[in-house]
């Protein structure tokens, strides 16, 4: 089994909440953690600045084309940041809590 954590910006907290409360019911992912970010980035031609929250989501690498498709699907941004970063090792009982609480 190989595991992933992916990294997505939301505009608010509001917004992070529901779509990590979602992400984690459908079983997209074990756990998702959020924290607020300042992000400063070129859109439109335009150096923008902005208070984002950043949701960390731990799950399996074969649940990653659903979990993308799910964001895309339900995030406001139009080109949401959603990069995948590999787990090349962890505590073998915590990846087993990620096998255990996530979908086939």
């Amino acid at each position: 089994m190989s595991y992933c954590m992916v990294l997505v910006t939301c505009k608010n907290e509001t917004e992070a909440r529901s779509l990590a409360s979602r992400i984690v019911h459908d079983k997209l992912a074990a756990c998702v953690q959020m924290n607020p970010v300042v992000s400063v980035y070129t859109w439109e031609g335009r150096v923008q600045t902005e208070t984002e929250t950043r949701l960390t989501i731990k799950t399996r690498t074969s649940l990653y084309p659903a979990l993308e498709s799910f964001i895309r699907t339900h995030h406001t941004y139009e080109v949401p940041q959603i990069v995948q970063i590999p787990i090349s090792r962890g505590l073998p009982e915590f990846l087993d809590w990620i096998d255990q609480t996530t979908g086939a």
